[in-house]
């Protein structure tokens, strides 16, 4: 029983969990863009467009105590770790550049931040992405919602 509880009491920070992921990535994407200069290549934009609603449909979600949140936040979060994926692939060069949508603006391989010598732009959106989707599969409604 007392597992139960604690497992119950872990489910039910999920979604907290996922929104304050969502939350600071999205804060950090506008704070590299518009307080450090450093454009957002194609890719990046891409990720973007999947991050940024999750903050609005995993807080709604938890607002309204609706539990389908998850489904919602997975179809945007997965999208996104599909991008993240292959962003990263091309960033650390497993797949050739001259397959990149990059054609206009900064290159998706552009370096602009490596933080410890390994913490990229492209590496915290793949985890961001990872976390949310993660913590949203995990998610496990309770009965009385």
């Amino acid at each position: 029983m007392a597992e139960n509880l604690h497992r119950s009491g872990i489910n039910d920070l999920l979604p907290y969990a996922a929104w304050l992921t969502a939350l600071v990535a999205m804060a950090g994407s506008l704070f590299f863009s518009e307080v450090m200069d450093l454009p957002p290549c194609i890719l990046c934009w891409y990720q973007r467009i999947a991050m940024y609603p999750l903050v609005l449909v995993i807080g709604a979600g938890i607002v309204l105590r609706d539990a389908k949140w998850k489904y919602y936040a997975l179809s945007l979060s997965l999208t996104g770790l599909a991008i993240s994926i292959y962003h990263n692939l091309l960033y650390y060069h497993l797949i050739p550049e001259s397959i990149t949508p990059c054609k206009e603006g900064i290159s998706c391989t552009t370096v602009q931040i490596e933080w410890l010598g390994f913490i990229t732009i492209p590496l915290m959106a793949l985890t961001a992405f990872t976390i949310i989707s993660v913590m949203s599969f995990l998610y496990r409604p309770n009965k009385h919602l």
